[in-house]
């Protein structure tokens, strides 16, 4: 272990006895906080906002071979704050944190980086868009008077496997909640959240068995916060599912010891969203797996009476756990049901 990353993990914000998962429970003094009312702004906020304390760039993809085997990509770049401020050099309070992976029916591959800001190792740059992390890169290439997360270029490198993507967004981004104020819980924590889920994707997957050409979709959320959850919110559960009609929902649930918010936003094909408060979208557990000593949830029931939905999803390899350091699962799935389709799920917080 190199002495850069020693000093990552020290200063690290979420090693202290964590408040939900990852501490994203903890308090937000001392920095900004959502509030309902406030416009997202373009292409600004497809920069980063050191001033609160959590923020990602958060990329899935389900793709497929030319011989129509299933796979799946993430793509994450996180940003973490210690102080609500930025500077040159070591002393930058912002630390960033780097995912990828790539799943196969049969096996998850898992890479992870850490770094600090302030010497250049990592970070996102609004105009033009760019967001990266040592070698691994989001890097917009956007067409003179289109939005910067119009087109994106896609690159990551594991250990045994690595995967470069060009994405072109056919929709408009689509805000979640109360234009873009995501609540999490009764008690008031939110974040401002939106995503862009109409990539068309094509590119190569490098596996330790050669270069795989792929096609298919991909969805980019972008959330930032300084409190995104209740205290006594353990983990979550998070869909974003495209079907066959060319519609598409997001939805999650946050589960604590006395239940579950939950919410989610439906997608028309033209990109109008209709959001759902707490409790009209329901999200059932019906098949687990053993997955790195725990029994995980894999296959769901989703209901949204209001948009006649009532599907199944299903795990393409129960076994797409992230071993980070602070592990989840993470993995694309297939629908069944009154719709079909394919989207990807995320599950935290499982002990």
């Amino acid at each position: 272990m190199n002495v850069r990353l020693i000093l990552v993990l020290m200063v690290w914000p979420f090693a202290a006895i964590a408040q939900g998962f990852a501490g994203l429970g903890q308090g937000a003094e001392g920095f900004a906080t959502p509030r309902p009312g406030v416009a997202l702004e373009f292409p600004a906020d497809h920069g980063a906002h050191p001033s609160y304390r959590i923020e990602w760039w958060y990329l899935t993809a389900n793709l497929k071979g030319e011989d129509g085997r299933s796979y799946g990509v993430q793509w994450t770049l996180f940003r973490s704050a210690l102080a609500p401020e930025t500077r040159e050099g070591w002393a930058d309070p912002q630390i960033w944190m780097g995912h990828a992976g790539l799943t196969t029916p049969e096996r998850h591959f898992v890479a992870e980086r850490l770094a600090r800001g302030g010497i250049g190792q990592a970070g996102v740059t609004a105009v033009p868009f760019g967001a990266w992390i040592d070698g691994w890169r989001m890097q917009g290439r956007a067409a003179e008077g289109r939005d910067e997360l119009s087109a994106l270029s896609l690159t990551a490198q594991g250990t045994d496997f690595a995967y470069d993507l060009d994405l072109t967004a056919e929709g408009p981004l689509v805000a979640h909640g109360q234009s873009g104020y995501s609540t999490k819980s009764e008690s008031g924590q939110a974040s401002y959240y939106y995503s862009q889920p109409f990539y068309r994707v094509a590119g190569t997957l490098d596996l330790p068995e050669g270069p795989i050409a792929v096609t298919g979709r991909a969805w980019l959320d972008r959330e930032w916060s300084s409190q995104p959850l209740d205290a006594e919110q353990k983990g979550w559960d998070w869909v974003s599912l495209h079907f066959e009609s060319g519609e598409k929902l997001m939805g999650f649930q946050l589960r604590s010891t006395d239940g579950a918010y939950t919410s989610g936003t439906w997608i028309g094909a033209d990109g109008r969203a209709e959001p759902f408060e707490d409790g009209v979208l329901t999200m059932t557990p019906l098949g687990r797996a053993r997955v790195a000593g725990r029994d995980l949830p894999v296959r769901w029931r989703l209901e949204l009476p209001a948009k006649g939905l009532d599907v199944e999803i299903d795990a393409l390899n129960a076994q797409s756990w992230m071993e980070t350091r602070f592990a989840y699962w993470e993995g694309p799935v297939r629908i069944t049901g009154s719709h079909r389709g394919e989207g990807y799920l995320e599950m935290t917080g499982y002990e």
